[in-house]
């Protein structure tokens, strides 16, 4: 899939449903082919649950899941900037740590790793085949992706506020350093015009 055009950038920073692409995949999605996945990429990936099956709707499924995908982050040497377990799929926002991150392996790991885990535990599939992935382009598509992920469960009506939310976060960053960068950067797009 490819990157965030500058109007899609600005439709996440304005907190639209412009990622409502991420319903139930019914075909296989292509990776770009004349990119390679590996280096400083970052990178905004959904995973969505077996049959869309609500499995993430305690802190004993979601912690499974989340030590899984933490392993394969640190394997592959990505930073894990934000992160939402939604009841039927998850949000990621990782960041390629060194030349030899390696997005597609980390992704078949992660969910790998996760699925086996989760089945085990709790002796359901978790994840569907495919997920989707979308290279970005600029710090700035990151923060506004960064700002849908962590707004995701009050845009679903499962919060009033995304710190009320107990399956979101950051590896890297507190989830009011997230909502403070992303309200500075909305300043500076009122104040520039853009």
């Amino acid at each position: 899939m490819s990157g965030f055009s500058r109007t899609e950038v600005a439709q996440l920073a304005a907190g639209s449903s412009f990622a409502r692409c991420h319903d139930v995949l019914t075909h296989k999605p292509e990776h770009l082919r004349t990119f390679d996945y590996l280096g400083l990429h970052q990178y905004f990936l959904t995973f969505c649950t077996h049959e869309r099956s609500k499995r993430f709707t305690n802190d004993q499924h979601v912690a499974v899941a989340r030590t899984q995908i933490a392993r394969a982050a640190l394997e592959q040497r990505f930073e894990i900037i934000a992160y939402c377990y939604m009841p039927d799929h998850a949000h990621l926002l990782i960041e390629g740590k060194a030349d030899n991150s390696d997005c597609l392996t980390f992704i078949s790991r992660a969910k790998q790793f996760s699925g086996f885990h989760y089945t085990a535990a709790f002796g359901v599939r978790l994840w569907q085949r495919y997920g989707f992935e979308h290279t970005l382009r600029s710090d700035e598509a990151a923060l506004a992706v960064a700002r849908y992920i962590v707004e995701n469960p009050v845009r679903a009506g499962l919060v009033d506020q995304p710190a009320d939310y107990p399956h979101s976060g950051s590896d890297t960053y507190t989830l009011k350093e997230i909502l403070e960068a992303v309200q500075m950067q909305r300043e500076w797009w009122r104040r520039s015009g853009t």
